[in-house]
């Protein structure tokens, strides 16, 4: 799993949850390290990414690009903003997904097993 987020604090809410599922996390602060990391041999199952991000390349962004190696990747958008800003007019790509925040941490929870087992 990898999560993107700007703010130290949700990077480390959501890998205790991940890790708490059994899933390693790998951490990135902004859109460019995450897809360093995508564009590595680094298997991950899931990407969990705030859409807002520092540095020129939004969650968005940096999802799709992933998506050109990885066009099986699953996404999990995590925003403060509503759906339809968070990802370019409400367009979706399959396997994309959107949490809004706040969230409870047991929804998240939810949310990524389902991802993961569910497809």
């Amino acid at each position: 799993m990898l999560i993107v987020d700007d703010e130290p604090s949700v990077r480390m809410l959501v890998t205790d949850v991940l890790e708490e599922l059994g899933y390693t996390a790998i951490e990135a602060a902004d859109g460019a390290a995450g897809l360093s990391v995508l564009q590595s041999d680094v298997r991950i199952d899931l990407l969990v990414s705030d859409v807002g991000l520092p540095g020129g390349m939004n969650g968005r962004q940096m999802a799709d690009a992933a998506r050109v190696t990885r066009p099986d990747l699953k996404v999990l958008f995590i925003t403060g903003f509503a759906q339809n800003a968070a990802v370019g007019n409400g367009q979706l790509e399959p396997g994309m997904h959107v949490m809004t925040k706040p969230f409870a941490m047991e929804a998240m929870a939810t949310r990524i097993k389902a991802l993961i087992e569910g497809g």
